[in-house]
């Protein structure tokens, strides 16, 4: 009944995959690889569990 006041995980995740891929650019630019790498990876993970949200939702 009151499902429209629960937060879109996707949304979530979503705003987590951006703020990753921008401390990533930074890292890089800053000449830290070892970070950049480090981000990447975990904003590929993330960006696998918003393709399987997608694919469960739609």
């Amino acid at each position: 009944m009151l499902g429209f006041l629960k937060g879109d995980p996707k949304k979530k995740l979503q705003k987590t995959y951006n703020d990753k891929l921008e401390k990533a650019l930074h890292a890089q630019r800053n000449g830290d690889l070892r970070t950049h790498s480090n981000l990447m990876e975990e904003a590929e993970a993330l960006y696998a569990q918003i393709q399987a949200l997608e694919k469960k939702q739609g």
